[in-house]
């Protein structure tokens, strides 16, 4: 039976668009003026670096549906969760709304909540927001990396040569969109990320289900590879370093769906 798996949509057209943009106006900085001299009435927020109740459930819970403690299917109710985690039900509640806009939990008012089944058209749907995003992202790095830029990202690398060496996956995976994250940042638009990480639900849980420490490794090369092009400023081999990384969600979902065909929702390839 299908469900219909919320997944966030954009325009890639129109956000490369902007990338290119936000990059244009980095070097116009200097030319803009105050609109106004008015002072607004408001007053700093005191900003806690402690997470809330709400986010530590939602970490929580993501991870164990990531590891598949909470395997597709399963199901979990606010008044459960909020019981074995000692805490209210609202912060469950707000948890479980951003658990479901982001494709992990399906929300029936009728016959209760499940972990979401994983939506093969939403993995590839989310492999094609990442590569064009992505491809932009990794040659406009070229242009704007410095050598501590190449510095930070030799010690993520050395992080997730330990994790493999460790084969903690959920470390590595961790680390893994931290690198991703990290050369967006470095273009300059690490806003990118954001609407990178809203999409990649499903992508994620194919990831996770295929790391296991060779699948770990290969990724660990491919990350050296496309550091290495960017260091090297050469846009072509970062483009096909980023495009071969990403594209192997194709082998990775044949291999999965052939032990696992019950945790998918569709067929999409």
């Amino acid at each position: 039976m299908s469900t219909n798996i919320p997944v966030a949509k954009f325009d890639v057209g129109c956000m490369i668009g902007m990338v290119n943009v936000a990059i244009r106006g980095r070097k116009n900085m200097g030319g803009r003026t105050k609109q106004s001299d008015k002072v607004l009435p408001l007053s700093p927020i005191q900003q806690s670096p402690i997470p809330t109740v709400a986010d530590q459930v939602f970490d929580e819970l993501q991870k164990r549906i990531l590891t598949l403690e909470l395997p597709p299917n399963t199901k979990i109710s606010e008044t459960e969760v909020a019981t074995k985690m000692g805490v209210s039900r609202q912060p469950v509640r707000e948890a479980f709304k951003r658990l479901s806009k982001l494709g992990f939990l399906d929300i029936r008012p009728q016959s209760g909540t499940k972990v979401s089944l994983i939506s093969e058209s939403a993995v590839l749907r989310a492999r094609f927001i990442r590569i064009a995003l992505e491809i932009q992202t990794c040659q406009t790095a070229c242009n704007t990396v410095t050598s501590e830029n190449i510095k930070s990202l030799r010690s993520l690398i050395n992080a997730q040569r330990e994790a493999v060496e460790s084969n903690n996956r959920v470390l590595f995976h961790a680390l893994d969109d931290k690198f991703h994250q990290e050369i967006c940042i470095v273009a300059g638009v690490g806003y990118v990320w954001d609407i990178i990480r809203d999409n990649k639900a499903h992508m994620d849980r194919i990831r996770m289900l295929s790391l296991d420490q060779t699948s770990q490794r290969l990724a660990l090369d491919e990350h050296i590879q496309m550091i290495d092009a960017i260091e090297a400023q050469n846009e072509d081999a970062a483009s096909q370093a980023i495009s071969k990384h990403l594209n192997r969600i194709f082998i990775l979902i044949k291999e999965i769906k052939s032990g696992n065909h019950n945790w998918f929702t569709d067929n999409a390839i």
